[in-house]
Protein backbone atom coordinates (compact mmCIF):
# COMPACT_ATOMS: atom_id res chain seq x y z
CA UNK A 1 0.00 0.00 0.00
CA UNK A 2 1.28 3.45 -0.89
CA UNK A 3 2.01 5.60 2.15
CA UNK A 4 0.57 8.95 0.93
CA UNK A 5 -2.03 11.02 2.84
CA UNK A 6 -3.28 12.91 -0.25
CA UNK A 7 -5.67 11.34 -2.74
CA UNK A 8 -4.11 13.28 -5.65
CA UNK A 9 -0.63 11.89 -4.90
CA UNK A 10 -2.11 8.45 -4.28
CA UNK A 11 -3.93 8.30 -7.61
CA UNK A 12 -1.08 9.90 -9.57
CA UNK A 13 1.26 7.06 -8.54
CA UNK A 14 -1.51 4.48 -8.90
CA UNK A 15 -2.12 5.54 -12.53
CA UNK A 16 1.47 4.64 -13.39
CA UNK A 17 0.72 1.00 -12.52
CA UNK A 18 -2.95 0.64 -13.61
CA UNK A 19 -5.54 2.79 -15.42
CA UNK A 20 -7.92 2.69 -12.42
CA UNK A 21 -8.03 5.32 -9.68
CA UNK A 22 -9.19 4.77 -6.11
CA UNK A 23 -12.57 6.22 -5.16
CA UNK A 24 -13.31 8.64 -2.33
CA UNK A 25 -14.96 5.97 -0.18
CA UNK A 26 -12.09 3.46 -0.46
CA UNK A 27 -9.50 6.18 0.19
CA UNK A 28 -11.41 7.33 3.29
CA UNK A 29 -11.42 3.76 4.66
CA UNK A 30 -7.67 3.43 4.09
CA UNK A 31 -7.00 6.87 5.59
CA UNK A 32 -8.93 6.21 8.82
CA UNK A 33 -8.07 2.54 9.35
CA UNK A 34 -4.46 2.31 8.16
CA UNK A 35 -2.72 5.61 7.57
CA UNK A 36 -3.74 7.69 10.62
CA UNK A 37 -3.23 4.85 13.20
CA UNK A 38 0.28 4.26 11.81
CA UNK A 39 1.11 8.00 11.70
CA UNK A 40 0.30 9.66 15.06
CA UNK A 41 1.49 13.06 13.75
CA UNK A 42 -1.49 13.09 11.33
CA UNK A 43 -4.17 12.80 14.02
CA UNK A 44 -5.06 16.48 13.40
CA UNK A 45 -7.04 15.30 10.35
CA UNK A 46 -9.73 14.05 12.73
CA UNK A 47 -10.00 17.40 14.51
CA UNK A 48 -12.49 18.59 11.90
CA UNK A 49 -15.82 16.95 11.15
CA UNK A 50 -15.61 13.74 9.12
CA UNK A 51 -18.12 14.99 6.54
CA UNK A 52 -15.88 17.94 5.72
CA UNK A 53 -12.98 15.57 4.99
CA UNK A 54 -15.23 13.29 2.92
CA UNK A 55 -16.43 16.26 0.87
CA UNK A 56 -12.86 17.18 -0.07
CA UNK A 57 -12.26 13.57 -1.15
CA UNK A 58 -15.45 13.63 -3.22
CA UNK A 59 -14.28 16.84 -4.92
CA UNK A 60 -10.96 15.20 -5.82
CA UNK A 61 -12.78 12.11 -7.13
CA UNK A 62 -15.05 14.32 -9.25
CA UNK A 63 -11.99 16.07 -10.68
CA UNK A 64 -10.61 12.71 -11.87
CA UNK A 65 -14.02 11.73 -13.27
CA UNK A 66 -14.23 14.96 -15.28
CA UNK A 67 -10.66 14.43 -16.55
CA UNK A 68 -11.38 10.93 -17.85
CA UNK A 69 -14.55 12.21 -19.56
CA UNK A 70 -12.48 14.88 -21.33
CA UNK A 71 -14.21 17.80 -19.59
CA UNK A 72 -11.23 19.21 -17.67
CA UNK A 73 -7.47 19.02 -17.26
CA UNK A 74 -5.61 16.57 -15.05
CA UNK A 75 -6.24 17.52 -11.39
CA UNK A 76 -3.39 19.06 -9.44
CA UNK A 77 -2.80 20.67 -6.07
CA UNK A 78 -4.01 24.20 -5.42
CA UNK A 79 -1.26 26.79 -5.33
CA UNK A 80 -1.09 29.21 -2.44
CA UNK A 81 -1.90 32.74 -3.53
CA UNK A 82 -3.34 31.60 -6.86
CA UNK A 83 -6.36 29.47 -5.96
CA UNK A 84 -9.24 30.43 -3.72
CA UNK A 85 -9.22 28.41 -0.46
CA UNK A 86 -12.58 27.04 0.69
CA UNK A 87 -13.88 25.32 3.82
CA UNK A 88 -16.90 23.03 3.73
CA UNK A 89 -19.14 22.58 6.76
CA UNK A 90 -22.32 20.61 7.36
CA UNK A 91 -25.06 20.61 9.97
CA UNK A 92 -24.18 17.92 12.52
CA UNK A 93 -26.62 18.78 15.31
CA UNK A 94 -29.45 21.20 16.09
CA UNK A 95 -27.13 23.93 17.37
CA UNK A 96 -25.08 24.10 14.14
CA UNK A 97 -25.79 26.23 11.07
CA UNK A 98 -28.13 28.65 12.85
CA UNK A 99 -28.55 32.04 11.22
CA UNK A 100 -29.84 35.13 12.95
CA UNK A 101 -30.30 38.67 11.66
CA UNK A 102 -26.64 39.63 11.62
CA UNK A 103 -24.66 36.46 12.36
CA UNK A 104 -24.37 32.74 11.53
CA UNK A 105 -23.12 29.83 13.63
CA UNK A 106 -20.55 27.71 11.76
CA UNK A 107 -19.21 24.40 13.20
CA UNK A 108 -15.68 24.69 14.64
CA UNK A 109 -15.79 28.49 14.26
CA UNK A 110 -18.86 29.39 16.30
CA UNK A 111 -20.77 32.61 15.76
CA UNK A 112 -19.48 34.68 12.82
CA UNK A 113 -20.59 38.25 12.16
CA UNK A 114 -22.27 38.96 8.81
CA UNK A 115 -21.69 42.24 7.02
CA UNK A 116 -24.98 42.03 5.09
CA UNK A 117 -28.33 40.74 6.28
CA UNK A 118 -31.32 39.29 4.48
CA UNK A 119 -29.51 37.02 2.02
CA UNK A 120 -29.46 33.94 4.26
CA UNK A 121 -32.82 32.77 5.68
CA UNK A 122 -32.99 32.96 9.45
CA UNK A 123 -34.36 30.36 11.86
CA UNK A 124 -37.61 32.32 12.18
CA UNK A 125 -38.36 31.81 8.46
CA UNK A 126 -38.74 28.06 8.98
CA UNK A 127 -36.07 27.12 6.41
CA UNK A 128 -33.26 24.77 7.40
CA UNK A 129 -29.59 25.26 6.52
CA UNK A 130 -28.12 21.86 5.59
CA UNK A 131 -24.51 22.75 4.71
CA UNK A 132 -22.32 25.60 3.50
CA UNK A 133 -18.93 26.76 2.29
CA UNK A 134 -16.66 29.55 3.50
CA UNK A 135 -14.41 31.03 0.82
CA UNK A 136 -12.06 33.97 0.44
CA UNK A 137 -11.86 36.25 -2.59
CA UNK A 138 -9.66 39.35 -2.80
CA UNK A 139 -9.09 39.39 0.97
CA UNK A 140 -12.82 39.14 1.70
CA UNK A 141 -14.57 36.19 3.28
CA UNK A 142 -17.85 34.82 1.91
CA UNK A 143 -20.26 32.15 3.11
CA UNK A 144 -22.68 30.30 0.84
CA UNK A 145 -25.21 27.86 2.28
CA UNK A 146 -27.46 25.07 1.03
CA UNK A 147 -31.00 25.63 2.28
CA UNK A 148 -33.90 23.18 2.40
CA UNK A 149 -37.10 25.00 1.44
CA UNK A 150 -40.69 23.71 1.40
CA UNK A 151 -42.30 22.69 -1.88
CA UNK A 152 -43.83 25.62 -3.72
CA UNK A 153 -46.60 25.24 -6.28
CA UNK A 154 -45.54 26.70 -9.63
CA UNK A 155 -48.28 28.51 -11.52
CA UNK A 156 -48.79 27.74 -15.20
CA UNK A 157 -47.73 30.59 -17.47
CA UNK A 158 -50.30 31.34 -20.18
CA UNK A 159 -48.30 34.07 -21.95
CA UNK A 160 -46.62 33.46 -25.28
CA UNK A 161 -43.01 32.44 -25.66
CA UNK A 162 -40.03 34.69 -26.35
CA UNK A 163 -36.72 34.32 -28.15
CA UNK A 164 -33.42 35.75 -26.91
CA UNK A 165 -30.49 36.48 -29.22
CA UNK A 166 -27.21 36.90 -27.35
CA UNK A 167 -24.50 39.02 -28.92
CA UNK A 168 -21.47 41.25 -28.47
CA UNK A 169 -22.94 44.59 -29.52
CA UNK A 170 -25.76 44.12 -26.98
CA UNK A 171 -25.95 41.43 -24.33
CA UNK A 172 -29.47 40.23 -25.19
CA UNK A 173 -32.11 41.19 -27.74
CA UNK A 174 -35.54 39.84 -26.80
CA UNK A 175 -38.33 39.20 -29.29
CA UNK A 176 -40.73 41.35 -27.23
CA UNK A 177 -38.75 44.43 -28.28
CA UNK A 178 -36.57 44.77 -25.16
CA UNK A 179 -32.82 45.25 -25.64
CA UNK A 180 -30.26 44.83 -22.85
CA UNK A 181 -27.10 46.76 -23.61
CA UNK A 182 -23.53 45.57 -23.21
CA UNK A 183 -22.49 46.53 -19.68
CA UNK A 184 -18.82 46.38 -20.69
CA UNK A 185 -19.29 49.51 -22.81
CA UNK A 186 -20.53 51.58 -19.85
CA UNK A 187 -18.44 54.50 -18.58
CA UNK A 188 -18.28 52.99 -15.09
CA UNK A 189 -16.73 49.72 -16.23
CA UNK A 190 -14.36 51.40 -18.67
CA UNK A 191 -13.06 53.60 -15.85
CA UNK A 192 -12.37 50.57 -13.62
CA UNK A 193 -10.65 48.70 -16.47
CA UNK A 194 -8.43 51.73 -17.08
CA UNK A 195 -7.52 51.75 -13.39
CA UNK A 196 -6.86 48.00 -13.57
CA UNK A 197 -4.37 48.45 -16.42
CA UNK A 198 -2.45 51.00 -14.36
CA UNK A 199 -2.30 48.76 -11.30
CA UNK A 200 -1.19 45.78 -13.41
CA UNK A 201 1.64 47.81 -14.92
CA UNK A 202 2.65 48.85 -11.41
CA UNK A 203 2.65 45.20 -10.32
CA UNK A 204 4.77 44.23 -13.30
CA UNK A 205 7.34 46.92 -12.43
CA UNK A 206 7.49 45.68 -8.82
CA UNK A 207 8.30 42.16 -10.04
CA UNK A 208 11.11 43.57 -12.20
CA UNK A 209 12.46 45.60 -9.29
CA UNK A 210 12.24 42.53 -7.05
CA UNK A 211 14.63 40.67 -9.36
CA UNK A 212 17.00 43.62 -9.14
CA UNK A 213 16.72 43.72 -5.34
CA UNK A 214 14.97 47.11 -5.30
CA UNK A 215 11.54 45.88 -4.17
CA UNK A 216 10.25 43.59 -1.41
CA UNK A 217 7.85 40.67 -1.42
CA UNK A 218 5.56 42.50 1.00
CA UNK A 219 5.06 45.40 -1.41
CA UNK A 220 4.33 42.93 -4.22
CA UNK A 221 1.61 41.27 -2.13
CA UNK A 222 0.04 44.68 -1.41
CA UNK A 223 -0.03 45.54 -5.09
CA UNK A 224 -1.35 42.10 -6.02
CA UNK A 225 -4.23 42.60 -3.60
CA UNK A 226 -5.13 45.88 -5.33
CA UNK A 227 -5.27 44.08 -8.68
CA UNK A 228 -7.38 41.26 -7.21
CA UNK A 229 -9.90 43.70 -5.76
CA UNK A 230 -10.33 45.44 -9.11
CA UNK A 231 -10.79 42.11 -10.91
CA UNK A 232 -13.33 41.09 -8.27
CA UNK A 233 -15.19 44.40 -8.61
CA UNK A 234 -15.45 44.05 -12.40
CA UNK A 235 -16.69 40.47 -12.06
CA UNK A 236 -19.33 41.52 -9.52
CA UNK A 237 -20.64 44.27 -11.82
CA UNK A 238 -20.99 41.87 -14.74
CA UNK A 239 -22.63 39.16 -12.62
CA UNK A 240 -25.05 41.63 -11.05
CA UNK A 241 -26.09 42.88 -14.49
CA UNK A 242 -26.73 39.32 -15.70
CA UNK A 243 -28.81 38.54 -12.60
CA UNK A 244 -30.97 41.65 -13.06
CA UNK A 245 -31.39 40.99 -16.78
CA UNK A 246 -32.55 37.41 -16.25
CA UNK A 247 -34.86 38.44 -13.40
CA UNK A 248 -36.51 41.08 -15.59
CA UNK A 249 -36.99 38.61 -18.46
CA UNK A 250 -38.47 35.91 -16.25
CA UNK A 251 -40.89 38.39 -14.60
CA UNK A 252 -42.75 38.67 -17.90
CA UNK A 253 -43.81 35.03 -17.26
CA UNK A 254 -43.50 33.59 -20.78
CA UNK A 255 -44.60 30.03 -21.47
CA UNK A 256 -41.18 29.24 -22.97
CA UNK A 257 -37.83 30.91 -23.68
CA UNK A 258 -35.71 29.99 -26.70
CA UNK A 259 -31.96 30.66 -26.93
CA UNK A 260 -29.20 29.50 -29.25
CA UNK A 261 -26.54 26.95 -28.35
CA UNK A 262 -23.51 29.19 -28.81
CA UNK A 263 -20.08 27.72 -29.53
CA UNK A 264 -18.30 29.85 -26.92
CA UNK A 265 -15.04 27.86 -27.04
CA UNK A 266 -14.88 28.33 -30.80
CA UNK A 267 -15.61 32.05 -30.50
CA UNK A 268 -12.82 32.38 -27.94
CA UNK A 269 -10.28 31.18 -30.53
CA UNK A 270 -10.72 34.43 -32.45
CA UNK A 271 -8.03 36.64 -30.91
CA UNK A 272 -9.86 39.78 -32.02
CA UNK A 273 -13.08 38.84 -30.21
CA UNK A 274 -11.90 36.59 -27.38
CA UNK A 275 -11.83 39.34 -24.73
CA UNK A 276 -15.28 40.64 -25.72
CA UNK A 277 -16.73 37.11 -25.70
CA UNK A 278 -15.25 36.30 -22.28
CA UNK A 279 -16.53 39.53 -20.74
CA UNK A 280 -20.12 38.80 -21.88
CA UNK A 281 -20.22 35.57 -19.79
CA UNK A 282 -22.58 33.67 -22.10
CA UNK A 283 -22.24 30.38 -20.22
CA UNK A 284 -23.12 31.99 -16.90
CA UNK A 285 -26.13 33.65 -18.54
CA UNK A 286 -27.39 30.28 -19.81
CA UNK A 287 -26.89 28.40 -16.53
CA UNK A 288 -28.60 31.08 -14.46
CA UNK A 289 -31.44 31.38 -16.97
CA UNK A 290 -31.92 27.59 -16.73
CA UNK A 291 -32.17 27.81 -12.93
CA UNK A 292 -34.65 30.69 -13.06
CA UNK A 293 -36.79 28.88 -15.64
CA UNK A 294 -36.90 25.74 -13.49
CA UNK A 295 -37.95 27.77 -10.45
CA UNK A 296 -40.77 29.50 -12.33
CA UNK A 297 -42.05 26.62 -14.44
CA UNK A 298 -40.82 28.06 -17.75
CA UNK A 299 -39.69 25.78 -20.56
CA UNK A 300 -36.17 26.60 -21.79
CA UNK A 301 -35.61 25.63 -25.42
CA UNK A 302 -32.13 25.31 -26.92
CA UNK A 303 -31.79 25.71 -30.69
CA UNK A 304 -28.89 24.06 -32.52
CA UNK A 305 -25.85 26.28 -33.10
CA UNK A 306 -26.11 25.74 -36.88
CA UNK A 307 -29.65 27.10 -37.02
CA UNK A 308 -29.48 30.18 -39.34
CA UNK A 309 -31.49 32.49 -37.08
CA UNK A 310 -29.81 35.65 -38.40
CA UNK A 311 -30.11 34.70 -42.08
CA UNK A 312 -33.81 33.72 -42.15
CA UNK A 313 -36.35 36.36 -43.14
CA UNK A 314 -39.05 36.38 -40.46
CA UNK A 315 -41.61 37.63 -43.00
CA UNK A 316 -41.25 35.24 -45.96
CA UNK A 317 -38.86 32.59 -44.59
CA UNK A 318 -36.20 33.14 -47.25
CA UNK A 319 -32.57 32.40 -46.24
CA UNK A 320 -30.08 35.10 -47.15
CA UNK A 321 -26.86 33.12 -47.51
CA UNK A 322 -24.63 36.10 -48.37
CA UNK A 323 -25.39 37.95 -45.10
CA UNK A 324 -22.18 39.36 -43.61
CA UNK A 325 -21.38 40.01 -39.97
CA UNK A 326 -21.05 43.73 -40.76
CA UNK A 327 -24.65 43.87 -42.04
CA UNK A 328 -26.53 45.11 -38.99
CA UNK A 329 -29.80 45.71 -40.87
CA UNK A 330 -31.56 42.74 -42.46
CA UNK A 331 -33.01 43.58 -45.87
CA UNK A 332 -34.99 40.95 -47.76
CA UNK A 333 -36.11 40.93 -51.39
CA UNK A 334 -39.72 40.78 -50.19
CA UNK A 335 -39.35 44.30 -48.75
CA UNK A 336 -38.87 43.24 -45.11
CA UNK A 337 -36.38 45.51 -43.27
CA UNK A 338 -35.50 44.93 -39.64
CA UNK A 339 -32.60 45.00 -37.20
CA UNK A 340 -30.45 41.92 -37.67
CA UNK A 341 -30.44 40.83 -34.01
CA UNK A 342 -34.15 41.49 -33.48
CA UNK A 343 -34.93 39.43 -36.59
CA UNK A 344 -32.82 36.61 -35.12
CA UNK A 345 -34.74 36.74 -31.82
CA UNK A 346 -38.06 36.46 -33.69
CA UNK A 347 -36.77 33.43 -35.61
CA UNK A 348 -35.58 31.81 -32.38
CA UNK A 349 -39.00 32.35 -30.82
CA UNK A 350 -40.72 30.62 -33.74
CA UNK A 351 -38.13 27.83 -34.18
CA UNK A 352 -39.68 24.37 -34.65
CA UNK A 353 -36.60 22.24 -34.02
CA UNK A 354 -35.11 22.52 -30.54
CA UNK A 355 -34.11 20.63 -27.41
CA UNK A 356 -35.53 21.21 -23.97
CA UNK A 357 -32.79 22.03 -21.44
Amino acid sequence: MIDLPYILDYNSIRLQESPVTIGAKDFSVWLNNEYIPNNPDKVWIKDVYSKAVKQSLENAHMAYTRFFKGKSKFPKFKKKGKNEPKMYFVKNNKTDCICERHRIKIPSLGWVQLKEKGYIPTTKDGWKIKSGTVSIKADRYYVSVLVEIPDVKIANNSNGGIGIDLGLKDLAIVSNGKTYKNINKSARLRKIEKQLRREQRCLSRKYENFRKGESTQKNIQKQKLKVQKLHHKINNIRTDYINKTIAEIVKTKPSYITIEDLNVSGMMKNRHLSKAVASQKFYEFRTKLKTKCDDNGIELRIVDRWYPSSKICHCCGNIKKDLKLSDRIYRCDCGYVEDRDFNASLNLRDAKTYEIA
